[in-house]
C-alpha cells in the first residue's frame, strides 16, 4: 500500500512547490494511474515514493513505512521503472542484474538457477540469480552476455523491467513503462503488469489513454501541482460530463482554475 498525506515538495527554499498537499492512496491488488501534462508533478511524485527524493512536508507512506525516515528500506520495497533508466552501459545484462540481485541482498544460487533455467529451455550457461521467468517474460535470453550500451532503447526498457521486479518488491511504480517497446512488446508488458496485480501495489504513470483504460483501477489526475480529479475512469468522465476519460482529461488540463475533490 502507499499513502501520500498532505505530500509538498519543493526543490528549493527560493523556487515555487513543485506539487502540493497530495493525498494518494493506491491498494494492494489494485493498479492505480497518474495522468498529468508535462510537469504537472507526476514524476516527483514517484521519486518521492521511491525515496529518490523526499518531502519538503507532508508523508509518503510505502508499506507503513515512512520513506523519508527508512529511505534503504523503502527502496529495497520498491521497484522502479523509470523513463529514461539509468543503466550502466559498460555492463553486460547478466552482469548488471547480477549487480541490482546482490545489492537488494539476493545471494546468487548458481547451480539451482542453472537447473531452472535449463528447465525453462533458457540458456543453461548462465548463472544469474534471477527467477528465469524473468528472462522469459522479458525475451532476455539473446541479450545476457551483450554490453548495455549496445542495446536499443526498447531492449534497455526491457532490462530495466527486469531489474525492478528481480527481488520480487512488494510494490512497483511505473514511469511511462512503454516507452520505447514495439506494440507486440506493450501487449506482453499490460499481461505481465495484470498478473502481477494480485500480489502487488501498482503505481503507474502514463501519457497513454489506451494504458490506463487497459490496466487502471482507480487515476488521479494532476493539473498544475494539485490533484484535479481522481476516481475509477468512468467516474471522473461522469463527473465532468464527459464521454471518456480522455475528453475529461483535455478539458481537466486545459482549465487552469479547476482543483478538484482529492479521494
Amino acid at each position: 500500500m502507499i499513502q501520500l498525506t498532505n505530500f509538498t515538495k519543493s526543490y528549493s527554499s527560493k523556487s515555487p512547490f513543485t506539487v502540493s498537499d497530495i493525498n494518494m492512496t493506491c491498494e494492494k491488488g489494485s493498479i492505480t494511474g497518474i495522468l498529468g501534462l508535462n510537469g504537472a508533478g507526476k514524476t516527483t511524485i514517484l521519486k518521492a515514493i521511491t525515496a529518490r527524493h523526499f518531502a519538503t512536508s507532508g508523508s509518503v507512506l510505502v508499506e507503513g513505512i515512512e520513506a523519508g525516515e527508512n529511505a534503504e528500506q523503502v527502496r529495497n520495497l520498491t521497484g522502479f521503472v523509470e523513463e529514461e533508466p539509468k543503466l550502466l552501459g559498460e555492463y553486460t545484462v547478466e552482469e548488471y542484474l547480477n549487480m541490482v540481485a546482490s545489492l537488494h541482498g539476493l545471494e546468487t544460487q548458481m547451480h539451482a538457477d542453472k537447473r531452472r533455467l535449463k528447465n525453462n529451455d533458457i540458456n543453461s550457461s548462465a548463472s544469474i540469480c534471477v527467477n528465469p521467468r524473468l528472462i522469459k517474460d522479458f525475451s532476455l535470453t539473446e541479450l545476457l552476455h551483450k554490453k548495455i550500451k549496445t542495446l536499443s532503447k526498447g531492449q534497455r526498457q526491457r532490462v530495466n523491467f527486469a531489474q525492478a521486479l528481480i527481488y520480487n518488491p512488494s510494490v512497483l511504480v511505473l514511469d511511462e513503462p512503454a516507452s520505447g517497446l514495439d506494440p507486440a512488446q506493450i501487449i506482453n508488458m499490460r499481461s505481465l503488469v495484470k498478473s502481477l496485480k494480485a500480489e502487488h501495489t501498482i503505481l503507474l504513470s502514463t501519457h497513454l489513454m489506451q494504458e490506463v483504460d487497459s490496466l487502471c483501477d482507480k487515476v488521479y489526475i494532476l493539473h498544475e501541482g494539485k490533484i484535479a480529479a481522481s476516481g475509477r475512469p468512468d467516474e471522473i468522465a461522469s463527473q465532468f460530463k464527459c464521454k471518456n476519460l480522455e475528453e475529461a482529461f483535455f478539458k481537466i488540463t486545459s482549465a487552469s482554475d479547476i482543483v478538484g475533490e482529492q479521494k
